[in-house]
């Protein structure tokens, strides 16, 4: 057991992902919870454990004052720190709106390898390895003392203002460097703006189908998933006001709707945005692949059109570059940047300084742009390939829906063919697969798989691909 009944905790692990004042929080909350610590016991000084473990006074006071405020601890004044008395022996308290973003554990939603029409990945084969490792090694060597500290933890100053000017220009964001956070990945994202701006019990809007990470965070932290159906022009939003007009937020994807690919039309983000302002409402906007429409220039952004500050707008580096950077960005209105801070202060320890100053100069020196603008040619050709050797060979047991952006295609399986026993058939075989129907809630979709296009050379390759899943079916 890591933490005792004398008060003494385990050494903490240096290594571990966790920062310590975490690593100290999870110890104690276990204890808490295993009745090792029971209501009423004292635990050490916030000064003696401080001398115990080595560490800063203000890692031990993040972690107690963590604990405070999710109810475990209590301050006694002279008296110490004990155990909150209202707490029932061995049980946890449920708080799941104030735990922390990192402890957040939910199901892998993507494997780690690299398989045929792996769903999220960018084009790998063609990435600028060699521009990105000549500015890699120029970081570390400029590397100074300064930077070796903690990193800022709402992201490296110079990258929030290349994220600003970036989106200025290719999204019609106009937004301040401070409203600028960079994250460590979507569900941090997504995890940060429900602790600021929901609490449990609040409905949100959800598209259906949609990605299922999000309704799955939403449910972990006890807020209610007002499922709505997508037609042509994307969410339908009428349907939103019949169900539950007071709604707390919506989660949305108007360039390429996750997974359907449908653009969100303007008489409904209109609507939308009409519907949060007169609601104090906050639409959440999942940007996750907006630069890869492939019929006319890529969509201006919802956030765009935003003119009462209701809309957070959400993007990453995964789909543009690649996926282990584990880096991504929220743009905030105005009026919520003290809190974020406030809430990013409280819950985050910062991405890693040296990815963000790569970032910042392949973005300054104009690599970034030539690098979105080359695949989204690439992607448009893969797209075409990819779907013309599929359709040569399995056009008589599916179709591939016409779809104007974004990095996979939706085969509607023909016939009663289940979509989840071919999809686990070709996992089998090395070949991913992503269902239809797992991405939906209430509404009843076809049988259809979802295929990433990316990272498929050609149509031979696409045609031999097709003949292995034949022989699943």
């Amino acid at each position: 057991m890591s933490v005792a009944k004398t008060g003494k905790i385990s050494p903490l692990d240096p290594s571990a992902a966790e920062p310590f004042y975490r690593q100290i929080y999870d110890r104690f909350r276990g204890a808490i919870a295993s009745g090792v610590l029971n209501p009423g016991d004292r635990i050490p000084s916030a000064r003696a454990l401080t001398k115990e473990l080595g560490l800063a006074r203000g890692t031990i006071e993040a972690a107690y004052s963590l604990l405070a405020a999710e109810g475990y601890i209590q301050a006694r004044g002279q008296a110490g720190t004990i155990v909150s008395p209202d707490l029932k022996p061995r049980t946890p308290v449920a708080a799941p709106m104030l735990e922390t973003i990192h402890s957040i554990a939910l199901p892998s939603f993507r494997p780690d390898s690299i398989m045929p029409f792996q769903m999220g990945l960018p084009a790998l084969d063609v990435f600028p390895r060699k521009i990105w490792a000549r500015l890699s090694a120029r970081s570390v060597r400029a590397m100074q003392p300064s930077d070796m500290t903690h990193p800022a933890i709402a992201g490296l100053p110079a990258l929030r203002v290349q994220i600003a000017a970036y989106l200025q220009v290719s999204r019609g964001i106009i937004c301040s460097p401070s409203q600028v956070f960079v994250t460590s990945g979507y569900r941090h994202t997504i995890a940060l703006i429900a602790h600021v701006v929901l609490k449990a019990g609040d409905r949100v809007w959800l598209e259906d189908p949609g990605y299922p990470p999000t309704r799955e965070l939403l449910k972990h932290m006890n807020i209610t998933a007002v499922p709505l159906p997508i037609d042509g022009e994307g969410m339908v939003v009428a349907d939103g006001l019949k169900a539950a007009p007071r709604a707390r937020a919506a989660v949305v994807t108007p360039a390429h709707q996750s997974p359907l690919c449908v653009s969100l039309s303007l008489p409904r983000r209109l609507a939308l945005l009409d519907w949060a302002s007169r609601n104090k409402a906050w639409i959440i906007e999942d940007d996750y692949d907006g630069e890869y429409r492939y019929v006319s220039r890529p969509l201006p952004a919802l956030k765009s059109l935003d003119r009462d500050g209701r809309v957070l707008y959400s993007g990453t580096f995964s789909k543009v570059l690649f996926p282990s950077l584990r880096l991504a960005y929220l743009v905030v209105p105005e009026t919520l940047v003290e809190q974020f801070e406030q809430t990013m202060n409280l819950l985050a320890a910062g991405s890693p300084q040296l990815t963000q100053a790569i970032i910042t100069a392949f973005i300054t020196e104009g690599h970034f742009a030539r690098h979105i603008q080359r695949m989204r040619k690439l992607y448009a050709v893969r797209r075409d390939a990819t779907a013309a050797g599929l359709e040569s060979v399995l056009g008589q047991h599916m179709r591939i829906d016409a779809q104007p952006g974004g990095m996979h295609l939706i085969l509607r399986l023909r016939g009663r063919r289940s979509d989840r026993r071919l999809a686990a058939r070709m996992k089998e075989e090395g070949l991913f697969a992503d269902v239809l129907s797992e991405w939906s809630i209430q509404c009843e979709e076809a049988s259809a798989l979802l295929l990433n296009f990316t990272n498929v050379e050609s149509q031979r390759t696409a045609e031999n691909l097709g003949r292995r899943i034949l022989k699943l079916m």
